[in-house]
């Protein structure tokens, strides 16, 4: 049988390895399935085609733009799966493995394609919180914005998830409006290959806008600069390497680490034998050492259980491993899978081994097994005080290792240990634990997961990162951060301090702000399309008068008939009123009777309002009016979009009443009658 050759994309072609390219073999049965590596890849070219070609495209886009590529990117990859389920086979991976590398993959590209659109606007620049007032008056105004960088996002990912390890970065960065170039691991990068021409025959991307490297990256970190990122998984020893190059430091280019990770989960004080907790314990437990082999950044390595429950523990976990049937992840039976290889299977061995003086063995694998076959191996070390080795060594497999604590202070000692992991877990029906929990842990750990009786059935598991959530942690970990929803997407863009007038920044941000210049519409803004209406469009209505009898009516109506607006002399008391006082919602009320067009038109629904502040109380006798000024536009579908209001209530001596935004939705032209 002919074996696969491994192609890189770069530059907009196809490229197949070279003479001296290294033979990959299927990682259950250890024979040679793939070639790949030493092309003739010119790095230069594949950085000039990301920046000059990839970059500038992407840039044209808006982020609505570009969430919607990533949404029918992910809609075709789930379409084709299955094919990318057939590849991994070879990696070692069952077909439940597939769910958390492909799956998660494709969910992960789903998820940024969504938050683009609901969480960034329909613009080319990103505003990073509110305005801030730099001068008295309000003439001269701040505001951070995020613009995407002009490099290229070279990704370095690790051989144990070749689609999701991907995507995690990709989707990020695409949203960003940044190119990237996939570096994947070569033990799995056909896998990662599958992947990549799925993508590019799909007709979706720009050109330019995504590259891989089968092979080395050969100088091409030599040749980045200040406008590019560099994003590695894998190993501490290669992140050190990595990280240590010259022209990095020198020319200061964004490095991000994932990397080892000592991982740990408590048994809370309350879980003892018989409640849900201890069962969804030993659950979790089984589940990290066995999904993917236990080649997970996230694993459980450390499994830390008061003293008087460590032997129920032990039993329990050691019966459930007892009835996993590794082997051929093609075959219907297996529930674990290999080992990348045969060399990552030593690796772990050796790594066993190193542990040998500070624990015993509780399961006993068969170690006689082809390619990257190995059983569970749980260990237990009953000092873990004086214990050093399984506090430093990760074996980057299926092994944990049991070790008791005195009490949850020695628990979360324990856990800090490691030096700093990506997650840290803690079973407890007690919310005292895990506040007691997250006090003394969250410092050492980039995510912190607890789980009980009442949301097991819904957890997504410890081991399981979720793209809304940031992905990474301190010191051995890595000190880096992924995913966290558009958190992860400004890592790929540079933050701004723009300063100048409220109509400089309303230009650049592409939505009004307060004192910004505003213009009258040729008609009621309620009667103008969501495409017609104009950023800063603005009405002024007429005035109404507040009366003591509305104010007795609207009590009598509602119910609130709270003493500061009922009782004259109370209200006096009260050192917020002057006497008594119209409610703050009826003159919300008012308000929309001021600007409300009643007719049938192109406002579709009130969906709400934010930010709502009242800041000066209306007593009987005052007269009230409304400043509406169209705020943002966010297209919502085809057939309408969501238009966010700024809208102003002032009273007769020219005093702000109330602000807020209202939030309605609008028909596009030619959606409507």
């Amino acid at each position: 049988m002919s074996l696969h050759r491994v192609e890189s994309f770069a530059a907009g072609r196809w490229i197949g390895p070279g003479a001296d390219a290294r033979t990959i073999a299927d990682a259950a049965t250890g024979a040679p399935i793939a070639l790949t590596g030493d092309g003739n890849v010119d790095i230069a070219a594949m950085l000039d085609h990301a920046r000059a070609v990839g970059g500038p495209a992407l840039r044209e886009m808006t982020f609505h733009d570009r969430a919607r590529i990533l949404k029918a990117l992910a809609q075709h990859l789930t379409a084709h799966k299955d094919a990318l389920y057939e590849v991994s086979y070879a990696t070692g991976a069952t077909r439940k493995d597939h769910a958390f590398d492909i799956d998660g993959g494709i969910g992960t590209t789903f998820v940024f394609a969504s938050k683009g659109r609901r969480e960034m606007p329909d613009q080319k620049v990103y505003l990073d919180g509110g305005p801030e007032q730099l001068s008295r008056d309000g003439s001269f105004i701040g505001q951070h914005v995020c613009v995407p960088l002009r490099g290229a996002a070279v990704q370095i990912n690790a051989y144990n998830f070749p689609v999701w390890g991907m995507l995690e970065k990709f989707a990020p960065a695409f949203l960003a409006g940044m190119p990237s170039i996939v570096k994947p691991a070569t033990a799995t990068c056909y896998v990662t290959e599958a992947a990549v021409r799925l993508m590019l025959d799909s007709g979706l991307l720009p050109d330019g806008a995504l590259q891989m490297v089968a092979g080395g990256l050969g100088d091409m970190l030599d040749r980045l600069g200040p406008q590019d990122v560099v994003g590695f998984t894998g190993s501490a020893a290669t992140a050190a390497k990595l990280r240590g190059n010259r022209n990095l430091l020198d020319r200061g280019v964004r490095f991000t680490a994932e990397q080892d990770s000592l991982n740990a989960s408590i048994l809370g004080p309350d879980a003892v034998p018989g409640t849900p907790e201890f069962d969804l314990f030993v659950t979790e437990a089984v589940r990290e050492m066995t999904t993917k082999a236990g080649q997970k950044c996230t694993a459980i390595r450390r499994i830390i259980v008061p003293e008087a429950q460590i032997d129920a523990l032990t039993d329990a976990v050691r019966a459930k491993l007892d009835r996993i049937v590794t082997g051929d992840p093609r075959d219907d039976a297996t529930r674990m899978g290999a080992l990348v290889s045969e060399e990552q299977k030593t690796d772990v061995l050796d790594c066993v081994a190193a542990l040998a003086d500070e624990t015993v063995r509780v399961t006993a694998p068969d170690m006689d097994r082809p390619g990257g076959l190995l059983a569970p191996i749980l260990l237990r070390c009953d000092d873990p005080d004086a214990a050093r080795a399984v506090h430093a060594r990760e074996a980057f497999g299926p092994v944990s290792t049991v070790m008791p604590c005195r009490d949850m202070d020695h628990a979360i000692a324990l856990a800090n240990r490691g030096g700093g992991s990506l997650v840290a877990s803690v079973i407890t029906h007690d919310p005292a634990v895990a506040r007691q929990a997250t006090l003394g842990m969250a410092a050492w750990h980039g995510r912190l997961y607890f789980n009980d009786r009442d949301s097991m059935d819904q957890s997504t598991g410890h081991g399981a990162p979720m793209p809304h959530m940031i992905h990474g942690g301190p010191g051995r970990a890595g000190g880096g951060e992924e995913l966290g929803g558009i958190r992860g997407v400004k890592h790929f863009m540079q933050r701004t301090a723009v300063q100048g007038s409220p109509t400089h920044i309303a230009a650049i941000a592409g939505r009004h702000f307060a004192g910004a210049r505003t213009q009258e519409g040729p008609a009621h803004p309620f009667r103008r399309s969501f495409d017609a209406l104009d950023i800063g469009e603005t009405l002024e209505t007429g005035s109404r008068t507040v009366t003591s009898d509305d104010i007795a009516h609207f009590a009598a109506f509602t119910g609130d008939t709270f003493y500061a607006h009922m009782d004259d002399a109370a209200a006096a008391r009260n050192p917020f009123f002057p006497g008594r006082v119209a409610h703050g919602y009826l003159l919300l009320s008012f308000a929309a009777g001021l600007f409300v067009d009643p007719d049938e038109g192109p406002v579709l629904a009130n969906t709400g309002l934010d930010a709502l502040r009242f800041q000066k109380p209306v007593a009987p006798g005052t007269a009230i009016q409304v400043t509406l000024t169209v705020k943002a536009k966010t297209p919502r579908t085809d057939d309408y979009g969501e238009v966010r209001w700024d809208v102003t209530v002032t009273d007769d001596a020219g005093d702000t009443v109330a602000t807020y935004e209202l939030l309605t939705m609008v028909a596009r032209d030619g959606a409507t009658a």
